[in-house]
């Protein structure tokens, strides 16, 4: 039997294999053998820079030696146990520590699932049925969290949209939209539902789109005002804009947060963390049966996940880290800006130094309404550009790491410089 290994190959493969000959997270049309560092190669051994680094997680780079040792070392002692561990226990302890919110840890596999889980606590704490989100906000798979997240049909607020089929009605009729950084309008939203709403759900970086000055901690006030809990997303931002994630970074304090991709050291691992007095609701012994929620999973606080991510904290914590990835991020923000406005392209750069990307639009962008009506023509050139000269991103979105180095960086300025020159070539013609 002939050995497959190109490219093309596995692709053909995937197409028997798998719905839409992909796993659904990310482009069919590569597929990736390895990564080492800042670098990820293809199955035809084409090296990119990889800014996509896994959706996230890989902060640290592919492969960090001193993470790779601490999860040789466990892996011999277990894989998994279905039980209390105490790599698991010690992990619990540094996100209390860290993370301003935290006072206890519920562990889940995925950030999806922690997302579910932090609003269904919300609706058992208040016994509430409503939650709000804000159109664009991005909470995983679940039915509440597939609403409004990429609407093409703009309608009436707080109506939500579903994104997917197999979505009841009923969940639907539960979810109130609101406009990112607008507060007049959430107040107002509030005030309309007051007793009904049991939780709001905000990423504090929107994808890309950052809090307005004030945003969160009007936010934070409206929901202290009419009881309703409040669940900060920190699945991408925890411990990506700082060590205590956007609610240290932005100073303001939620009620429930999320967490996972860097916690884990890029091993499957999530988690919900919160108020002591929210976090109860975990335990039938404290709150009873009729407000318990019930929460497990098979590979829930899984030991190598859980050494990989204390590891991932312990370097993130040395001096000078965080600096140095802002450093980073704040130079390819500014090498596309200057590509960009050399050839009198109108565009955004859009989010934080940790986490951002180029939008095509004229003005500036504080909703999804915002980016949704940015050039999508440029917007693919753009990014086809960069995969071409080796630059692996993904297409609404660019992760810097403390992998890159001065090499990676000059490549990527150079890549950026002929993407720049596509799109305008492609406005002249």
């Amino acid at each position: 039997m002939q050995t497959l290994t190109s490219q093309a190959d596995w692709i053909t493969r995937a197409s028997a294999a798998l719905p839409a000959a992909g796993f659904g997270n990310f482009d069919p049309g590569i597929v990736i053998d390895r990564g080492e560092g800042a670098h990820v190669w293809d199955a035809d051994g084409t090296r990119y820079i990889d800014y996509l680094i896994g959706s996230g997680p890989m902060l640290l780079g592919h492969g960090h030696p001193e993470v790779m040792e601490a999860v040789l070392q466990q892996l011999p002692r277990g894989m998994t146990f279905f039980a209390n561990n105490s790599a698991g226990i010690e992990l619990a302890e540094a996100i209390i520590d860290a993370v301003p919110c935290a006072e206890q840890v519920r562990y889940v596999t995925s950030g999806g699932e922690a997302d579910m889980y932090a609003m269904r606590l919300a609706r058992a704490a208040t016994g509430r049925d409503k939650i709000v989100k804000f159109e664009g906000g991005y909470h995983g798979m679940s039915a509440e969290a597939q609403m409004s997240l990429a609407p093409d049909r703009r309608v009436n607020f707080p109506q939500a949209v579903p994104d997917s089929a197999g979505v009841p009605e009923a969940v639907r009729a539960e979810m109130l939209i609101a406009p990112f950084n607008d507060l007049a309008y959430l107040d107002s939203l509030l005030t309309e539902y007051t007793g009904h709403v049991a939780g709001l759900i905000v990423e504090p970086l929107q994808r890309v789109i950052p809090p307005a000055p004030g945003f969160l901690q009007g936010v934070r006030d409206l929901c202290t005002k009419h009881g309703v809990v409040l669940i900060f997303d920190e699945i991408v931002t925890g411990f990506r804009l700082a060590y205590g994630g956007a609610q240290a970074h932005y100073g303001v304090t939620p009620d429930l947060c999320t967490l996972g991709k860097i916690t884990g050291g890029g091993f499957p691992l999530a988690a919900i963390a919160g108020r002591r007095d929210l976090m109860d609701h975990f335990d039938k012994s404290i709150v009873g049966a009729d407000r318990w929620l019930m929460q497990l999973g098979t590979l829930s606080g899984n030991p190598v996940a859980s050494v990989a991510g204390l590891k991932t904290m312990e370097v993130l914590r040395r001096d000078g880290q965080y600096a140095r990835l802002r450093a980073t991020g704040e130079r390819l923000m500014q090498m596309q800006t200057d590509a960009l406005a050399a050839h009198g392209i109108p565009h955004r750069i859009v989010g934080d130094a940790t986490l951002f990307d180029v939008v095509f639009v004229d003005r500036d962008v504080r909703d999804y309404r915002d980016w949704h009506g940015h050039d999508r023509a440029r917007n693919a050139i753009w990014n086809d550009t960069l995969r071409a000269h080796g630059i692996f991103k993904s297409p609404g979105k660019m992760y810097p790491s403390l992998a890159l180095s001065e090499e990676d960086l000059a490549r990527t300025g150079a890549a950026v410089a002929k993407a720049a020159r596509a799109v305008a070539g492609a406005v002249a013609n």
